[in-house]
């Protein structure tokens, strides 16, 4: 995979002037053709249909393609190359990271740190706020992702993570880690049936941490009194789960079940297939799924065999831990789980779009980013829709355009 981007000067950036025209605008209410984009200042300014005249502006012509919000990435572990858990990560790796994922439409993304031990996650969340002193970085990257590492120990519910690495949750370790990641942590996923799960939610919500249920074999009892504790997201459902469940007394039923509970899924086509994609959005609704990569560092690099967190882990079209005959990640961008939503369920580009934008950033708390609207940061992409595959033309970060498929 190559990347290409155009070069990015943030001095003076705020007085830019940026009209896209000719577009199928996705916006909250549908999509408008032949629609005008006006950005000032970073921010999306007007959106209406047909031309508007603003001297000395700098003008895209969208030809026709779809405009849309920058995709919301709030599970991914690392893209090409670039792990994020990497103990020797450096603003090199995360700017070639980012701006892979710039070329795939992700506009904003939660870094996601996996199971390990103290020192090293502590390690992790430090090395990565020392990166987002950097101003560029930090329009992307507003927060973290924490799976782990108070989850299931159980084979098959623990998923690819190492049993020697899970533990009991600790609030103590946990504040110690926010206070490395500068209160940036903004996810958590937890297994609720593991002792002292319960108010340790309660702690994390009362902070301020969305906090999600993954990599777990709780009850319909105990997934309730999580949610009651103020879990409000299931992550990666379907997946983080035994290849052989009790057909009626499985974790699955009562987080489809509760209203209360969002989901995430993996639509990759290998994580989970056509039928469970139709059922699972069926149940919850466009409101209350979002789609999520889980990409690992292997995503656009050969097909093989690689070691990774002391795992041999195989990378074809998905990446695989034979050892304890498991997914280990997936390998493909957000971009291409929203074309599969699409194929699979028959949602509609503004639906599958809404899965994408809006709802992660609803369900982070971040207001001003996920909609065309005025008043929100013009983080845009302008892409066609090719053998039912979405192609990224452009992506627009607060009102400047850092990736081009034809520069």
């Amino acid at each position: 995979m190559t990347v290409e981007t155009n070069p990015i000067n943030m001095k003076g950036s705020d007085s830019r002037l940026l009209i896209i025209r000719n577009g199928q605008v996705i916006t909250p209410t549908g999509i408008l053709k032949n629609a005008t984009v006006v950005v000032r200042s970073g921010k999306v300014d007007s959106v209406t249909q047909g031309n508007i005249e603003l001297p000395g502006a700098i003008e895209i012509n969208a030809g026709g393609n779809f405009i849309a919000p920058g995709l919301i990435d709030i599970q991914i572990n690392g893209f090409l190359g670039v792990d994020f858990s990497d103990q020797n990560l450096n603003i090199q790796d995360l700017r070639k990271a980012t701006k892979a994922l710039w070329q795939n439409g992700v506009t904003t993304f939660l870094p996601t740190i996996i199971t390990n031990d103290f020192e090293n996650l502590k390690r992790s969340f430090s090395l990565l706020t020392r990166i987002l002193d950097d101003e560029e970085l930090r329009m992307s990257v507003p927060g973290f992702h924490l799976e782990g590492p108070y989850i299931s120990p159980v084979q098959g519910y623990r998923g690819a993570h190492l049993e020697k690495y899970v533990r009991l949750p600790n609030w103590n370790e946990f504040v110690e880690l926010q206070e490395a990641a500068k209160n940036r942590i903004k996810l958590i996923t937890v297994a609720p049936e593991v002792d002292g799960a319960i108010p340790f939610i309660k702690k994390c919500v009362e902070s301020g941490v969305v906090v999600a249920l993954g990599h777990h074999n709780g009850s319909s009892d105990i997934i309730h009194q999580a949610v009651d504790a103020g879990a409000s997201l299931s992550t990666h459902l379907g997946n983080g789960c035994a290849n052989l469940i009790n057909r009626h007394e499985n974790p699955l039923w009562p987080q489809l079940a509760d209203n209360r509970l969002s989901i995430s899924i993996i639509a990759d086509g290998f994580h989970l297939n056509q039928d469970q994609l139709q059922c699972f959005y069926k149940m919850k609704g466009v409101n209350k799924t979002i789609l999520v990569s889980d990409a690992l560092d292997l995503a656009g690099l050969p097909p093989g065999e690689y070691i990774r967190m002391e795992r041999v882990v195989v990378l074809s079209e998905v990446v695989k831990y034979p050892a304890e005959n498991v997914l280990a990640g997936a390998a493909s961008p957000l971009s291409t789980c929203v074309s599969n939503m699409m194929k699979f369920t028959n949602c509609g580009l503004e639906k599958a779009i809404q899965m994408s934008t809006t709802n992660p950033a609803s369900l982070i708390g971040i207001s001003d980013i996920g909609e065309i609207n005025p008043g929100k940061r013009a983080n845009l992409i302008l892409f066609t829709l090719e053998d039912e595959r979405i192609l990224i033309q452009k992506t627009i970060l607060d009102g400047m355009e850092v990736y081009s498929r034809n520069p």
